[in-house]
């Protein structure tokens, strides 16, 4: 489990492409003070486990459905990618719950400067959209980040300088993809409403009084 908020950005060392799947060093320092063998760190939003480290790099191996399912497969030697650490039950939760299992890839389709600010907007499969809400959170390339607006296939997100200049989003162009990952908790409400729907009948009326044209009349 992770937060979003990136703690350090690292530098892709080497990439070892075999079939369907690849091993990746990185170039970090400050994360791997406390590192061991076996722990996870999120890449560009990715739980992968620590495989190999030193006092300069780690080394991930990353399996073939996770290869298919992200962006990772796009990186090249030197580029530059958000870590954070597994949330330790001491940790304080800055920014949402964040599993590391990339939902879906979405395209950056504009960047504009608002001000101080930089408005991204994100085209992703609209089979997502059930997920996001305005105010609500999201991660892309694991950062957690507040929806300014939705759209059926889009979502705008606006990144202030802070994290502008914590993290590699304000680096990308227009076209590059990123990985996406929705709220965990917006999936489990999903799963316990549908679940409930399915098995009270036809013309019994839930006993919490919620129902589903309720839910779609609030947004949900």
């Amino acid at each position: 489990m992770f937060t979003g908020l990136i703690e350090q950005i690292g530098t892709i060392k080497s990439i070892d492409r075999g079939h369907n799947h690849l091993k990746i060093s990185i170039y970090a320092n400050s994360i791997l003070r406390d590192v061991t063998l076996g722990d996870s760190i999120a890449v560009n939003g990715i739980c992968l486990t620590v495989t190999h480290f030193t006092d300069s790099y780690f080394t991930v191996d990353v399996m073939p459905q996770t290869v298919q399912a992200s962006s990772i497969k796009t990186l090249k030697i030197g580029d530059k990618v958000n870590l954070e650490r597994a949330l330790r039950a001491d940790s304080r939760l800055g920014g949402h719950f964040v599993t590391g299992h990339v939902d879906t890839i979405g395209q950056i389709s504009q960047m504009s400067r608002n001000e101080n600010a930089i408005k991204i907007v994100i085209s992703f499969p609209s089979a997502y959209t059930r997920y996001l809400v305005e105010k609500g959170s999201v991660t892309i390339d694991g950062i957690s980040l507040t929806v300014f607006s939705v759209s059926s296939d889009s979502f705008t997100i606006s990144l202030i300088p802070h994290s502008a200049s914590m993290t590699t989003l304000a680096s990308k162009k227009v076209g590059d993809e990123v990985n996406l990952e929705f709220d965990i908790l917006a999936k489990y409400t999903e799963k316990l409403l549908t679940s409930r729907l399915v098995n009270t009948p036809h013309n019994a009326t839930p006993s919490s009084g919620v129902t589903l044209d309720m839910l779609k009349q609030y947004g949900f």
